[in-house]
């Protein structure tokens, strides 16, 4: 981490730092975080228990569904992000954000009405009907104009900085920013039937609407939900270890490469479909290759701590950083396995799949999430610690077992589901019909909705510590991870 950058940490109030709306944009995280966990608790008991669908259509799994994919995605990861890049680009560059506190201001609201337009459609049910479910042409459009405002802020900030260098972490912000305005453009294009109504129609169709979608799906996952967060961590492991990162050369290498691989995987999401073969094998082989890179950043992330792994012993926060880094790890070398033609026949339209995107969801993007916001709101709020250090480690592990419980149950399931579906007997006819398979995954829906409501518990133990930090209340508690024998006690 450059010296100038460590400098601009304890004189932030005197460079003029906008940290007003960082406070916003972590007070809304927080909070878009427990609505999108709550509601993925509920859309899986409703799985479990179909009877919890009630009788009104907004509130059936169909429309409930999108709701919770996009609030714990873009409510609530797309709130970090803002929060965490406004942040580390202001100290990295020693400058304030361009455009002043009204621009900032304007992109925070304008944030916070897009998520609930979006989640009024889902729930009325007014999207493009998509894989995704996507809002409607005038909530598209009303996000292209506020990231477009973001953009010129952060490059804004970028160009007038102080600091010569530009630190790595605000290369994977900046990649986010802009791959992520060309995957929405081009995905939601579409032609309003007229100005005075919701309903449009896309641009693609057939096929190639299928290979656009996942398309931008995957890439949303690898720009939205990894280089994003990637910056978080190139920032605050090092911060919150206090030492530099491990290798910045490595750090340069892992941005390029991921990047450029990143973009051409889409298409392993449609295997043994009508997509052309050429085009699922490309999809395949760029989804081998991205372990490399995907790799070579978990690396530079745990070496961080080289020399420094018994802080892990009494710092819950890094705690919960590394973690999240194994978790990517892991992500990024279960994701290549399963893009594989052979694995993706058992596992394609399983829960398997569902298995592998919350270990990286809530095991990479929630943990380094919550790692990020227990070291901003000390500092945003000025407060000499968190309220709690003891119930930040209560958080990591109810949410680590939540964690372990999911995944399993869902690998499980999954894994159990596509072997049952590709099961004959004697005379060639398939051995379960659908509906035996569905009953055979009930007990691991039970499973899954248990560590889901784990996972929920944590982040209000979250809250509870948070709210008291920001009231300035410091708990009485005796050193946290320090052996018996070594306390003043005895």
């Amino acid at each position: 981490m450059a010296t100038a950058e460590a400098t601009a940490e304890d004189f932030g109030a005197m460079a003029g730092y906008n940290e007003s709306i960082v406070r916003k944009f972590t007070i809304a995280a927080t909070f878009w975080g427990v609505v999108g966990f709550a509601a993925g608790v509920l859309i899986a008991l409703q799985l479990a228990f179909p009877v919890l669908n009630f009788d009104l259509e907004w509130l059936s799994f169909g429309r409930l569904r999108p709701v919770h994919t996009s609030a714990v995605i873009f409510a609530f990861g797309g709130n970090v992000l803002f929060a965490t890049s406004f942040y580390v680009v202001q100290r990295t560059c020693r400058a304030p954000l361009f455009g002043g506190p009204a621009l900032a201001g304007f992109v925070f609201w304008a944030y916070q009405l897009f998520i609930v337009m979006a989640a009024l459609g889902y729930v009325l049910g007014i999207t493009q009907g998509k894989e995704y479910a996507e809002p409607e042409w005038f909530v598209d459009l009303w996000l292209t104009v506020l990231w477009v405002v973001y953009l010129v802020i952060f490059l804004g900030t970028l160009l007038t900085r102080r600091e010569p260098h530009i630190y790595v972490a605000n290369w994977f912000f900046l990649a986010f920013i802009v791959t992520v305005a060309v995957l929405h453009l081009v995905n939601n294009a579409t032609v309003p039937v007229s100005f005075t109504g919701a309903k449009s129609y896309t641009l693609w169709s057939g096929v190639q609407d299928a290979l656009t979608q996942w398309w931008y799906a995957h890439n949303a996952v690898g720009f939205f939900l990894t280089a994003g967060f990637l910056g978080i961590m190139y920032y605050f492991v090092p911060k919150q270890v206090n030492r530099p990162i491990y290798s910045y050369r490595l750090s340069v290498v892992h941005f390029w490469s991921l990047i450029f691989l990143y973009i051409w995987a889409g298409p392993h999401h449609l295997h043994y479909t009508a997509l052309p073969d050429w085009a699922q094998t490309l999809g395949m082989a760029f989804s081998v290759m991205l372990w490399m890179p995907s790799w070579g950043g978990m690396i530079n992330g745990l070496m961080t701590l080289s020399g420094a792994w018994d802080r892990l012993r009494t710092d819950p926060i890094l705690k919960l950083l590394v973690v999240s880094v194994a978790f990517y790890g892991m992500s990024t070398f279960e994701g290549p396995v399963m893009s594989i033609k052979a694995v993706n026949s058992l596992s394609h339209y399983t829960d398997w799949t569902i298995g592998h995107v919350h270990s990286g969801a809530l095991g990479w993007v929630a943990f380094v999430s919550f790692g990020a916001i227990y070291y901003l709101v000390p500092r945003l709020w000025q407060r000499e610690r968190l309220y709690s250090i003891r119930l930040v480690n209560t958080h990591f592990w109810i949410a680590t077992i939540g964690i372990v419980f999911y995944i399993t149950s869902m690998w499980v399931s999954g894994i159990m589901q596509g072997l049952m579906w590709r099961t004959y007997d004697a005379l060639g006819f398939l051995e379960y019909s659908f509906v035996e398979t569905v009953e055979a995954m009930h007990p691991y829906y039970l499973i899954r909705a248990f560590g889901g409501i784990l996972f929920l518990i944590g982040s209000l133990i979250m809250v509870y510590n948070l709210w008291q930090t920001v009231r300035g209340r410091i708990r009485d508690e005796k050193p946290f991870g320090v052996p018996v024998r070594d306390r003043e006690d005895g």
